[in-house]
């Protein structure tokens, strides 16, 4: 199997803003997010599905999509964190934690708005990133 973009950022051989990261998973900002925290966990094994993880590692997954979730709630100040499990852009489980304080707020996040940017805006992510990563 080729190596997905996700599998590329855990090597180091993209660059991504990373704000947690343990043994087993990876949690990033979204390069175009759909709400400010916007953050992308993966998995580090490569595994198309969320469904199809190994019970421990899906366990795993979610224990750190809690801490993250936790974690954006508390620098954000947004009252909610949603999230979803898509499964149709890259070829590799993960799921999108995001903050929002709105139905209008997670309605415009659920349709991914900012995705047809052209580049991503670095520097306001490496200054959130760096508010969001755990010491």
């Amino acid at each position: 199997m080729e190596d997905s973009i996700f599998t590329k950022i855990i090597k180091g051989e993209i660059p991504s803003h990373k704000i947690y990261e343990d043994e087993h998973t990876l949690a990033f900002l979204d390069i175009f997010p759909a709400a400010e925290g916007h953050t992308l966990v993966v998995p580090k094994t490569q595994v198309e599905f969320i469904w199809d993880l190994p019970e421990e590692e899906y366990a795993t997954l979610m224990h750190s999509v809690q801490k993250v979730g936790k974690r954006l709630r508390e620098v954000t100040g947004k009252h909610y964190v949603g999230t979803m499990v898509i499964g149709t852009d890259v070829p590799h489980a993960h799921v999108h934690v995001v903050p929002f304080e709105t139905v209008s707020d997670i309605k415009a996040v659920v349709s991914m708005k900012g995705r047809d940017e052209k580049e991503p805006n670095h520097a306001v992510l490496a200054t959130l990133a760096e508010k969001l990563h755990f010491s």
